[in-house]
């Protein structure tokens, strides 16, 4: 904008150029205040991802008026929409793990609630002026929290796979009727799924393990009563075996080792009584050879005797 020198008296230049000093005046406000919210912005979004998004809001940015250009602006607002977009990514990721740690605390019976706000209060319950954390350290808290929570879901899963199993054994060992077993169906149909499928509510909670458990043991006990009626029972079919091929057996003292045996609980019945099965059967193949043995004597004393009566019968 040019003026021509000296055309008019000063008053009537001032009174010309005021209202363009006016606008000019107006429009560095204006670029200023764009300038100020934008920096604010930018400081803002850059204090929540440092962590501290309270202590660096107290007072506006200061302006550098030396350089109101609109490629400054233009900069400042182009790093502005990169803080955004990172922001937008950060809450993205905050979201997600709250999401996972709301899953894994249902199907494990955690307090959620609890778990969450004691990595940071906004997380549950933001501030007016506040949005979720969306700092390195929530973040990194967040990621923690997570990964902890999916290795609890995988051992408490391999747990009550090996207690569902353990079940199944003494169900079948014990006979046990269907209706008592329908009500672990839920643990029992837990042992072929992976982690990932795992997902009813309360399924891996610490009251489902203690009470399998507590079902676990009333079975062993259950199955320490039945074992020992099963191999008592094995003793006598071994004893009668020996007792008809005239084998002496001393049955009380065998038995009495037994029950000692199976008292001490230093001895795995399974085994024990698969190692009777094979003492049975080796029994039984002693038994047959010793029979044959035994039919011929018994023939040869037939014949003997009836031989020693033709001779006193001639005599």
């Amino acid at each position: 904008m040019q003026f021509e020198k000296g055309k008019g008296t000063l008053k009537q230049q001032i009174s010309y150029i005021r209202p363009v000093l006016e606008e000019l005046r107006s429009k560095k406000k204006q670029r200023v205040k764009e300038f100020t919210e934008t920096q604010s912005q930018i400081v803002k979004i850059c204090a929540e991802i440092a962590g501290n998004g309270q202590s660096m809001m107290s007072s506006d940015p200061q302006v550098d008026e030396r350089d109101l250009t609109v490629k400054k602006l233009g900069e400042l607002k182009s790093h502005l929409q990169e803080l955004q977009n990172e922001k937008i990514i950060r809450l993205q990721k905050v979201d997600s793990h709250i999401s996972m740690i709301h899953e894994l605390s249902v199907v494990m019976s955690f307090d959620f609630l609890k778990t969450v706000s004691g990595i940071h209060s906004s997380l549950i319950d933001p501030a007016n002026d506040q949005s979720k954390s969306i700092s390195n350290d929530t973040l990194a808290k967040l990621t923690g929290v997570v990964n902890s929570l999916q290795q609890e879901k995988q051992k408490r899963l391999q747990k009550l796979q090996c207690l569902g199993s353990t079940l199944i054994e003494l169900w079948d060992l014990l006979d046990t009727p269907p209706d008592e077993r329908k009500r672990f169906e839920h643990v029992s149909s837990l042992i072929s799924s992976s982690v990932d499928e795992v997902l009813r509510q309360g399924s891996l909670g610490l009251d489902i393990i203690e009470q399998v458990e507590l079902q676990v043991q009333s079975l062993n006990v259950l199955k320490a009563s039945k074992m020992k009626e099963l191999v008592l029972k094995r003793q006598n079919e071994l004893e009668e075996i020996y007792r008809g091929v005239h084998i002496d057996v001393n049955s009380d003292a065998a038995r009495q080792i037994l029950i000692n045996l199976i008292e001490s609980d230093n001895v795995d019945l399974s085994n024990l009584l698969s190692s009777m099965d094979d003492q049975i059967a080796k029994a039984k193949q002693e038994a047959l050879s010793r029979k044959d043995i035994l039919d011929k004597v018994d023939k040869w004393k037939h014949a003997s005797e009836e031989e020693k009566w033709l001779d006193d019968y001639e005599k």
